[in-house]
This record gives structure tokens, sequence and C-alpha cells, in this order.
């Protein structure tokens, strides 16, 4: 006769957990949530460290972001690699991973009264900045990693040839271009200069 607890005298609801591919499976002291990772979160001209699981979703990372910013979860905009992500997505499916960056932006608080056309536009325009910050962001990500690697030849000691560098050297300037391109105000202009 099987009863609501098991052997261990732990609550039987308490021991199975839903994986991110939707398998139930008992759960293990400890495992819960797997190893926990850094996540860069740009708000504002500010950027914060926060740690969350490594299988965590969107939402919780939303949860733990609330307690080092102050903004509500509902009000969050999260983007990463330049597109927004919802609450049920998660932050390994989505490919983030330890020291990824990403953006929050804030949704407007509801008002009480109709809102005017004016601020909508701004709104909007001023997300679409974003956007095209978070795409020259990704950009340079991916830039940095070969930067990375130049610096490491160079430590070891290895010849590298002077095309790399002057190769290198333009593409980060053409991004650095593309941002100065950027017509960006408030939240927008202050996400641009940290990306400069």
């Amino acid at each position: 006769m099987m009863t609501g607890r098991s052997g261990g005298g732990r609550d039987a609801e308490g021991e199975w957990e839903v994986r991110p591919g939707g398998m139930l499976v008992q759960r293990r002291d400890g495992e819960a949530a797997g190893p926990a990772i850094r996540v860069r979160v740009s708000h504002g001209a500010a950027l914060r460290d926060v740690f969350v699981p490594a299988q965590a979703t969107f939402g919780e990372l939303k949860r733990s972001v609330a307690q080092t910013t102050g903004v509500e979860p509902e009000r969050q905009r999260l983007f990463f690699r330049g597109r927004e992500k919802t609450d049920g997505e998660f932050l390994h499916a989505a490919g983030v991973k330890d020291g990824a960056k990403l953006l929050l932006l804030e949704k407007p608080a509801p008002a009480s009264v109709e809102p005017k056309a004016e601020p909508v536009i701004m709104d909007e325009s001023m997300m679409k900045a974003c956007e095209a910050v978070g795409r020259v962001r990704a950009e340079v990500d991916k830039l940095s990693a070969k930067v990375c690697d130049v610096e490491k030849n160079v430590l070891a000691g290895r010849k590298l040839d002077d095309k790399e560098f002057v190769v290198l050297t333009e593409l980060l300037m053409m991004q650095l271009l593309k941002l100065d391109g950027i017509e960006a105000e408030g939240e927008a202009r202050a996400q641009r200069k940290a990306e400069v």
C-alpha cells in the first residue's frame, strides 16, 4: 500500500520537480535549480550583477533583478541579444551563460488618465534605439571573443600578423560608428553611452 510519504519522512510533493524539458523527476537536495551563474543586467547607466540558477526562467530572473533594482517584475522588460524574453523562457535555452549581458527596460507605470500620443511615440523610439544598441552589443560581444584570442596569443609570446590587429580595430570602429548613428534619449542614451 502506497502512502503520500516516502520512507525518508519527507513530503512526497516536495520530492518532485519539473525539468525544463517538461520531465517530472525526483528532486535531489542541493541540486534543485542547478549551478548558479552571474548575469550582468544593464539598467540605465548602471550595470548590476545578479546571481541565479543556470536553469532558471526569465521570470525567476526578474524576481532577482527586482531585489537589486527595485523595479517590480511586472514592469520589467528583459532583452537578450536584442530580443525581449518572456517570463516562461529558460535562461539556458536562450543561450544565457555565466557573465552574459542583458538589458532591462522599465514599462511605463499604468496611468489612470488616458496617455497622450507623444509619450507613446517617444517610448517607441526609445525602444527601437535600445534594440539597435542591443544589436551592436551582440556584435561587440562576438568581437570581444576574438580580441581575447589575440590577447592570449600575444601574452603567450606568439607572433601575430599586423593585419589581425588592423581588422579587429576596424571592425570595432564600425560598431562605434553604428552606435554614434543611433538617435537616443533617456534610458536608451544611457545604454548607448555604456556600450561606447
